[in-house]
């Protein structure tokens, strides 16, 4: 978004409608391990990824959406277990509050000014996107409300 630089292609998984033969899990199961593991404080990213690598009862689950007909963030809000804030625009507030508190220390650090400004402008853009659906009408984004969010 904010360099010339072009995007990097990445592999496609095959598209199918159905999980793969050898993931035999049952859905309510599947359920039930999603709201655990976000019980115990994990995203909805990383839940997919322990899904993947240790599975359910031993089985691994290639695809959430495939074994349940929902995405992980549905489930979630199903069981009123989702994040206060989009996980995309945490990752983000993440880091500009790192680097404001780095070109707080290092004001003579013009790179990393200018990444901080990059940021905090994709933040704000989320945030305009985010407002009246997952976010308060009133919420603005500033270094304090992120400081108080990511708490």
């Amino acid at each position: 978004m904010h360099t010339r630089r072009r995007g990097s292609s990445g592999s496609e998984r095959p598209v199918t409608d159905e999980p793969p033969e050898w993931s035999d899990v049952e859905p309510e199961a599947v359920e039930e391990r999603v709201v655990e593991l976000a019980d115990q404080g994990h995203t909805p990213s990383e839940i997919g990824l322990k899904l993947r690598d240790e599975g359910v009862t031993g089985t691994p689950v290639p695809d959430v959406k495939l074994a349940t007909g929902k995405k992980v963030t549905e489930i979630l809000e199903e069981h009123d277990a989702g994040p206060e804030v989009p996980e995309d625009l945490r990752n983000l507030m993440e880091k500009a509050v790192r680097l404001r508190e780095h070109v707080d220390e290092n004001p003579q650090d013009k790179q990393n000014k200018r990444a901080l400004q990059n940021t905090e402008s994709k933040v704000r853009r989320l945030v305009d996107y985010y407002r009246g659906d997952e976010l308060d009408e009133a919420f603005t984004y500033s270094y304090d409300a992120a400081e108080r969010l990511l708490e």
